[in-house]
């Protein structure tokens, strides 16, 4: 029996239009993480204070996935994508009136803001692309799309690494917090305005794709007849366990993905590596991210989704011990090494959580998937607790033998056992289901 196209010759040019807006988040992901060290440095934070930029960025996921559901399913995939587009072009436009007044919480709304957008992309795409074809070829068919996310994510991370930490004159300052009230003022306000202009461009680049999009045929029609209720819908998705644990996965990858990118950072700190040279190890980490994706979807060719989730989460953990227990410079690769098990997480969770859901319930339960991006908002805050212990140096008091930035990814570690867990579980599920049908 000749296999089913992954993604058929009808649907190519939806497929490409639509794919292409996960580099677009791909790239605001990636230009944001820098930024947690950048306003820490600038602002004068402490590393749970400037963690703030996480919470704002990634609250605003939990905050507008729900509302983007119920808009997506009373309307047209193509509106949802506009509103995304608008809401993601004003929230970088507002970086300018931001660096004018130099306030943190302007900035972390602009941010927040930007994420309503977001959140209107991913809880489009996502299903849409699920949909995009036969249920056998689903979750292959969304890790081909998640490709282009690392794409965006390593042209983020470029521009963050060229256009603002390079230029960061705070940066380059050993001891900043001693410098006169006059001259942090002035390094302030050049700092805060080399953050604001890649935001701005940005913007203006959204409102392009913005334009693009309206003028666009897409084949997408909004829902007819009267809609199941959000109470319905949402009592047949919690007696799926497969979802709810799926959310909770999700919840938990997120979470040691953002943790695992933005304290890259202050892990290369500890060892005495500026943070534009950091951003060198966050590339490689996203060029291991987009090559583990592209095996991981080769993979499923020939492995259920649940195994390859299973092996690679444990391989994942695997490196955030070496991550935690070796010191120096070769801790580093083993913490830039995750990402290469990392990889397949999200879309693989996500295919495994909507299977053999209705078209209903699978835009409800997107928005589920979408809100568990909040793990990205909390965890990184722990994270910086832990680091903070000893104060605002991230290498200034031991933990089990280890420095505090090292031990902080025990918290990854622990959201790798879960995913491990679920993973075999949807494995064993799998196998029993195949041996029925046999």
């Amino acid at each position: 029996m000749e296999k089913s196209k992954i993604v058929p010759k009808g649907v190519l040019l939806p497929f490409i239009l639509i794919t292409s807006l996960f580099a677009l988040w791909g790239f605001a992901n990636a230009v944001t993480d820098p930024m947690v060290q950048a306003f820490k440095k600038v602002l004068e934070l402490s590393n749970s204070q400037a963690a703030w930029v996480q919470m704002a960025f990634y609250g605003g996921y939990f905050c507008m996935a729900l509302p983007a559901a119920h808009f997506v399913r009373k309307y047209s995939y193509k509106t949802g994508v506009l509103i995304g587009l608008a809401l993601y072009a004003a929230g970088a436009l507002m970086f300018y009136p931001a660096a004018i007044t130099e306030k943190f919480w302007f900035f972390c709304l602009s941010l927040y803001i930007l994420t309503f957008g977001l959140a209107f992309l991913e809880t489009t795409a996502n299903p849409y692309i699920l949909a995009m074809g036969d249920r056998e070829t689903a979750t292959q068919r969304l890790n081909l799309a998640q490709v282009f996310n690392p794409v965006g994510s390593i042209l983020g991370l470029l521009v963050a690494q060229q256009f603002v930490l390079k230029k960061l004159e705070s940066d380059n300052i050993i001891n900043f917090s001693s410098l006169t009230e006059a001259k942090k003022v002035l390094i302030r306000t050049s700092d805060l305005m080399v953050i604001r202009d890649p935001y701005v461009i940005l913007g203006l680049v959204i409102l392009f794709v913005f334009v693009l999009i309206l003028i666009s045929k897409m084949p997408q029609a909004k829902s007819d007849g009267e809609l199941p209720s959000v109470k319905q819908i949402g009592k047949a998705l919690f007696q799926r366990p497969s979802y709810v644990l799926g959310v909770i996965s999700q919840v938990l990858y997120v979470g040691a993905q953002i943790m695992c990118w933005t304290y890259i950072y202050q892990y290369a700190e500890a060892i005495g590596i500026s943070s534009d040279t950091a951003a060198n190890y966050q590339f490689l980490a996203f060029i291991f991210f987009l090559v583990g994706r592209a095996i991981g979807t080769y993979m499923l060719r020939f492995i259920s989704p649940g195994k390859l989730l299973m092996w690679f989460a444990i391989l994942a953990g695997m490196a955030t011990l070496g991550t935690i227990f070796i010191q120096g410079e070769i801790g580093l690769y083993s913490l830039v090494c995750v990402s290469l098990f990392m990889s397949v997480m999200f879309p693989t969770i996500y295919g495994i959580s909507l299977d053999n859901l209705t078209e209903e319930e699978s835009k409800l339960g997107a928005a589920g998937l979408i809100m568990a991006i909040v793990g990205g908002a909390l965890m990184p805050k722990l994270q910086g607790m832990i680091i903070d212990i000893g104060g605002n140096d991230v290498a200034d008091t031991q933990i089990i033998g280890v420095s505090e930035v090292n031990f902080s990814f025990i918290l990854p570690l622990c959201c790798f056992a879960f995913i491990v867990w679920f993973g075999f579980r949807t494995y064993k599920h799998f196998e029993t289901a195949r041996k029925w049908e046999i």
